[in-house]
Protein backbone atom coordinates (compact mmCIF):
# COMPACT_ATOMS: atom_id res chain seq x y z
CA UNK A 1 0.00 0.00 0.00
CA UNK A 2 1.40 3.47 -1.32
CA UNK A 3 1.99 5.76 1.89
CA UNK A 4 0.74 9.12 1.92
CA UNK A 5 3.01 11.90 1.37
CA UNK A 6 1.28 14.07 4.04
CA UNK A 7 1.09 11.96 6.70
CA UNK A 8 4.99 11.09 6.11
CA UNK A 9 5.47 15.14 6.18
CA UNK A 10 4.15 15.12 10.02
CA UNK A 11 5.77 12.08 11.17
CA UNK A 12 8.92 14.09 10.43
CA UNK A 13 8.08 17.20 11.54
CA UNK A 14 7.26 15.78 15.25
CA UNK A 15 10.61 13.82 15.19
CA UNK A 16 12.41 17.01 14.42
CA UNK A 17 10.22 18.75 17.17
CA UNK A 18 11.07 16.08 19.69
CA UNK A 19 14.80 16.53 19.05
CA UNK A 20 15.00 19.88 19.19
CA UNK A 21 13.33 19.91 22.81
CA UNK A 22 15.84 17.20 23.72
CA UNK A 23 18.51 19.60 22.91
CA UNK A 24 17.29 22.56 24.16
CA UNK A 25 16.98 20.63 27.48
CA UNK A 26 20.21 19.15 27.95
CA UNK A 27 21.63 22.62 27.08
CA UNK A 28 19.47 24.36 29.50
CA UNK A 29 21.26 24.90 32.84
CA UNK A 30 20.74 22.54 35.97
CA UNK A 31 19.28 24.63 39.06
CA UNK A 32 18.97 21.67 41.25
CA UNK A 33 22.15 20.99 42.65
CA UNK A 34 23.35 24.74 42.67
CA UNK A 35 19.94 26.25 43.86
CA UNK A 36 20.27 23.40 47.14
CA UNK A 37 23.72 24.59 47.59
CA UNK A 38 22.49 28.25 47.79
CA UNK A 39 19.55 27.66 50.00
CA UNK A 40 22.24 25.98 52.30
CA UNK A 41 24.72 28.79 52.12
CA UNK A 42 22.77 30.81 54.76
CA UNK A 43 22.22 28.06 57.29
CA UNK A 44 25.73 27.20 57.21
CA UNK A 45 26.63 30.97 57.73
CA UNK A 46 24.10 31.26 60.72
CA UNK A 47 25.61 27.96 62.18
CA UNK A 48 29.49 29.39 62.09
CA UNK A 49 28.53 32.49 63.24
CA UNK A 50 26.52 31.21 66.28
CA UNK A 51 29.51 28.84 67.00
CA UNK A 52 31.82 32.00 66.77
CA UNK A 53 30.03 34.24 68.99
CA UNK A 54 31.63 34.64 72.46
CA UNK A 55 30.41 32.81 75.33
CA UNK A 56 28.19 34.60 77.89
CA UNK A 57 30.66 35.88 80.84
CA UNK A 58 27.93 35.15 84.08
CA UNK A 59 30.08 37.21 86.31
CA UNK A 60 30.22 40.30 83.80
CA UNK A 61 28.68 43.20 86.28
CA UNK A 62 25.79 43.31 83.73
CA UNK A 63 25.42 39.53 84.05
CA UNK A 64 25.03 39.69 87.97
CA UNK A 65 21.89 38.69 90.07
CA UNK A 66 21.62 41.35 93.05
CA UNK A 67 19.53 41.80 95.36
CA UNK A 68 19.38 45.87 94.31
CA UNK A 69 20.17 45.74 90.32
CA UNK A 70 23.30 47.37 89.80
CA UNK A 71 23.72 47.31 93.49
CA UNK A 72 25.91 45.52 95.87
CA UNK A 73 24.51 44.85 99.37
CA UNK A 74 26.84 43.47 101.91
CA UNK A 75 25.96 42.74 105.44
CA UNK A 76 27.74 42.84 108.27
CA UNK A 77 27.01 43.17 112.83
CA UNK A 78 26.34 46.22 114.70
CA UNK A 79 28.69 47.80 116.36
CA UNK A 80 31.59 46.84 113.68
CA UNK A 81 34.93 46.29 116.13
CA UNK A 82 38.52 47.11 114.70
CA UNK A 83 40.58 46.13 113.50
CA UNK A 84 38.20 44.48 111.13
CA UNK A 85 35.76 47.82 110.63
CA UNK A 86 37.01 51.46 111.99
CA UNK A 87 34.84 53.84 113.81
CA UNK A 88 32.00 51.27 113.73
CA UNK A 89 31.47 52.55 110.00
CA UNK A 90 31.86 49.63 107.13
CA UNK A 91 31.64 52.03 104.25
CA UNK A 92 34.82 53.83 105.05
CA UNK A 93 36.99 51.42 103.53
CA UNK A 94 38.91 51.17 106.46
CA UNK A 95 39.48 48.19 108.69
CA UNK A 96 40.34 44.30 107.57
CA UNK A 97 37.04 43.21 106.52
CA UNK A 98 35.79 46.63 104.88
CA UNK A 99 38.86 46.89 102.66
CA UNK A 100 38.81 43.26 101.87
CA UNK A 101 34.52 43.87 100.84
CA UNK A 102 35.48 46.98 98.77
CA UNK A 103 38.23 45.36 97.00
CA UNK A 104 35.85 42.22 96.19
CA UNK A 105 33.20 44.86 94.95
CA UNK A 106 35.69 46.55 92.83
CA UNK A 107 37.08 43.11 91.07
CA UNK A 108 33.05 42.12 90.62
CA UNK A 109 32.93 45.85 88.96
CA UNK A 110 30.82 47.63 91.27
CA UNK A 111 31.80 51.38 91.85
CA UNK A 112 32.48 52.13 96.21
CA UNK A 113 29.21 54.29 95.58
CA UNK A 114 27.18 51.19 94.29
CA UNK A 115 28.11 49.37 97.61
CA UNK A 116 25.13 49.15 99.97
CA UNK A 117 25.87 48.03 103.74
CA UNK A 118 22.76 46.84 106.12
CA UNK A 119 23.12 45.50 109.46
CA UNK A 120 22.85 41.78 110.17
CA UNK A 121 23.37 40.39 113.46
CA UNK A 122 26.16 37.49 113.59
CA UNK A 123 23.69 34.96 114.93
CA UNK A 124 20.87 35.00 111.76
CA UNK A 125 23.68 36.09 109.44
CA UNK A 126 24.22 32.10 109.06
CA UNK A 127 20.20 30.73 109.93
CA UNK A 128 18.98 29.21 106.79
CA UNK A 129 16.47 31.00 104.38
CA UNK A 130 16.25 34.56 102.20
CA UNK A 131 18.60 36.73 102.45
CA UNK A 132 18.67 40.68 102.13
CA UNK A 133 22.53 40.77 101.52
CA UNK A 134 24.14 39.75 98.43
CA UNK A 135 27.00 38.63 100.80
CA UNK A 136 27.73 39.01 104.86
CA UNK A 137 31.22 39.47 106.06
CA UNK A 138 31.83 39.51 109.66
CA UNK A 139 34.51 37.12 111.01
CA UNK A 140 32.07 34.15 109.72
CA UNK A 141 33.94 30.78 109.95
CA UNK A 142 33.28 28.20 107.44
CA UNK A 143 31.79 24.75 109.35
CA UNK A 144 30.25 21.92 107.60
CA UNK A 145 27.49 22.48 109.95
CA UNK A 146 26.43 26.07 108.55
CA UNK A 147 27.27 25.10 104.75
CA UNK A 148 24.30 22.77 104.92
CA UNK A 149 22.04 25.42 104.99
CA UNK A 150 24.05 28.60 103.48
CA UNK A 151 27.20 29.03 100.90
CA UNK A 152 30.79 30.60 101.74
CA UNK A 153 33.22 31.59 99.36
CA UNK A 154 37.06 30.58 99.42
CA UNK A 155 38.45 31.53 102.58
CA UNK A 156 39.63 35.08 102.68
CA UNK A 157 41.38 34.43 106.21
CA UNK A 158 43.29 31.77 107.87
CA UNK A 159 42.93 32.19 111.24
CA UNK A 160 46.31 32.80 113.07
CA UNK A 161 47.46 32.20 116.92
CA UNK A 162 48.09 35.17 119.44
CA UNK A 163 49.55 35.16 122.87
CA UNK A 164 47.70 38.09 125.27
CA UNK A 165 49.59 39.05 128.49
CA UNK A 166 49.08 41.82 130.82
CA UNK A 167 51.32 44.84 130.08
CA UNK A 168 52.99 44.07 133.71
CA UNK A 169 53.51 40.05 132.27
CA UNK A 170 57.43 38.20 132.15
CA UNK A 171 56.89 37.87 128.29
CA UNK A 172 55.65 41.27 127.94
CA UNK A 173 58.00 42.08 125.67
CA UNK A 174 58.50 39.15 124.09
CA UNK A 175 59.42 38.85 120.24
CA UNK A 176 60.18 35.52 119.79
CA UNK A 177 59.26 32.01 120.34
CA UNK A 178 62.24 31.12 122.09
CA UNK A 179 61.33 33.76 124.75
CA UNK A 180 57.99 31.71 125.54
CA UNK A 181 60.06 28.60 126.64
CA UNK A 182 60.14 29.12 130.11
CA UNK A 183 56.77 30.91 130.12
CA UNK A 184 53.29 29.64 132.09
CA UNK A 185 50.83 29.76 129.50
CA UNK A 186 47.07 29.00 129.33
CA UNK A 187 44.12 27.95 126.82
CA UNK A 188 40.93 26.28 127.15
CA UNK A 189 40.37 23.14 127.16
CA UNK A 190 40.08 21.18 123.45
CA UNK A 191 40.63 24.26 121.95
CA UNK A 192 42.77 24.33 119.14
CA UNK A 193 44.99 26.87 120.66
CA UNK A 194 45.93 24.26 123.74
CA UNK A 195 46.98 21.84 121.03
CA UNK A 196 49.24 25.14 119.57
CA UNK A 197 51.15 25.72 122.94
CA UNK A 198 52.10 21.87 123.41
CA UNK A 199 52.92 20.49 119.51
CA UNK A 200 54.52 24.39 118.69
CA UNK A 201 55.20 26.42 121.19
CA UNK A 202 56.33 23.36 123.79
CA UNK A 203 57.15 25.37 127.26
CA UNK A 204 59.01 23.96 129.94
CA UNK A 205 56.25 24.73 132.10
CA UNK A 206 52.71 22.25 131.54
CA UNK A 207 50.55 24.90 129.78
CA UNK A 208 47.18 25.23 132.10
CA UNK A 209 43.86 24.41 131.11
CA UNK A 210 40.52 25.87 131.87
CA UNK A 211 36.79 25.26 130.93
CA UNK A 212 36.34 28.08 129.11
CA UNK A 213 38.71 31.06 127.82
CA UNK A 214 37.00 33.48 130.87
CA UNK A 215 38.24 31.56 132.88
CA UNK A 216 41.75 31.62 131.13
CA UNK A 217 41.50 35.44 131.77
CA UNK A 218 40.68 35.59 134.96
CA UNK A 219 43.68 33.51 135.81
CA UNK A 220 45.69 35.71 133.63
CA UNK A 221 44.16 38.70 135.44
CA UNK A 222 44.68 37.09 138.91
CA UNK A 223 48.85 36.55 138.09
CA UNK A 224 48.54 32.97 137.94
CA UNK A 225 49.75 32.13 134.86
CA UNK A 226 51.99 34.62 132.21
CA UNK A 227 49.66 34.45 129.25
CA UNK A 228 46.73 33.04 127.38
CA UNK A 229 46.71 31.60 123.87
CA UNK A 230 43.74 32.11 121.96
CA UNK A 231 42.85 32.45 118.19
CA UNK A 232 44.08 36.39 117.14
CA UNK A 233 40.25 37.46 116.29
CA UNK A 234 39.68 36.65 120.25
CA UNK A 235 43.14 37.98 121.17
CA UNK A 236 41.94 41.41 119.02
CA UNK A 237 38.91 41.58 120.78
CA UNK A 238 40.06 40.53 124.11
CA UNK A 239 42.53 43.59 124.62
CA UNK A 240 40.11 45.82 122.71
CA UNK A 241 37.23 45.29 124.70
CA UNK A 242 37.52 43.04 127.77
CA UNK A 243 41.19 43.51 129.08
CA UNK A 244 42.29 46.71 127.69
CA UNK A 245 45.07 46.43 129.90
CA UNK A 246 46.33 43.40 128.19
CA UNK A 247 47.94 43.61 124.71
CA UNK A 248 48.93 40.87 121.79
CA UNK A 249 52.13 39.89 122.42
CA UNK A 250 52.61 38.10 119.27
CA UNK A 251 50.71 36.26 116.58
CA UNK A 252 52.06 32.89 114.72
CA UNK A 253 51.74 32.80 110.91
CA UNK A 254 48.56 31.01 109.78
CA UNK A 255 48.70 27.29 109.88
CA UNK A 256 47.89 24.80 106.74
CA UNK A 257 44.37 23.23 107.36
CA UNK A 258 43.46 26.56 109.93
CA UNK A 259 40.07 27.65 110.57
CA UNK A 260 38.69 30.34 107.95
CA UNK A 261 36.79 32.99 107.57
CA UNK A 262 34.56 33.13 104.60
CA UNK A 263 32.12 35.61 103.25
CA UNK A 264 28.43 34.13 103.38
CA UNK A 265 25.80 33.77 100.79
CA UNK A 266 22.32 32.74 100.90
CA UNK A 267 22.20 28.84 99.70
CA UNK A 268 22.34 28.24 95.95
CA UNK A 269 23.71 31.97 94.94
CA UNK A 270 25.44 32.01 91.76
CA UNK A 271 27.72 34.90 92.75
CA UNK A 272 29.87 32.79 94.87
CA UNK A 273 31.47 31.41 92.32
CA UNK A 274 32.17 35.11 90.38
CA UNK A 275 33.49 35.99 94.50
CA UNK A 276 35.78 33.47 93.97
CA UNK A 277 37.05 34.12 91.08
CA UNK A 278 37.86 37.51 92.13
CA UNK A 279 39.76 36.25 95.82
CA UNK A 280 41.82 33.92 93.61
CA UNK A 281 43.40 37.21 92.00
CA UNK A 282 43.79 39.00 94.79
CA UNK A 283 45.69 36.17 96.65
CA UNK A 284 47.63 35.50 93.46
CA UNK A 285 48.55 38.84 93.26
CA UNK A 286 49.49 39.90 96.39
CA UNK A 287 46.65 42.00 97.12
CA UNK A 288 44.73 39.95 99.89
CA UNK A 289 47.56 39.15 101.85
CA UNK A 290 48.81 43.34 101.73
CA UNK A 291 45.41 44.10 103.08
CA UNK A 292 45.86 41.87 106.06
CA UNK A 293 49.50 42.71 106.88
CA UNK A 294 47.65 46.59 106.60
CA UNK A 295 45.22 45.72 109.09
CA UNK A 296 46.06 42.97 111.29
CA UNK A 297 49.71 42.54 111.75
CA UNK A 298 51.88 45.57 112.35
CA UNK A 299 51.97 47.22 115.72
CA UNK A 300 48.64 45.53 117.07
CA UNK A 301 49.68 41.81 116.53
CA UNK A 302 53.20 41.72 115.23
CA UNK A 303 54.75 38.23 113.91
CA UNK A 304 56.83 36.45 116.77
CA UNK A 305 60.33 35.86 115.18
CA UNK A 306 60.57 32.58 115.31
Amino acid sequence: MQRSPLKSTTVLGAALALGAGLVLAACAPQESNSAASSAAAPTSAATMAASSAPAIDPCAPENLTTVEAGKLTIGTDSPAYPPYFVDDDPSNGEGFESAVAYAVAEGLGFAPQDVIWTVVPFNSSYAPGEKTFDFDINQISVTPERAEVVDFSDGYYTVNQAVVALKNSPIAKATSLTELKGATLGAQVGTTSLDFITSVVQPSNDPQVFNDTNDAKNAMQNGQIDGIVVDLPTALYITAVEIPEGSIIGQFPAQEGGEQFGMLFEKGNPLVGCVNQVLQGMSASGELQAIQEQWLVGDIAPYFKD
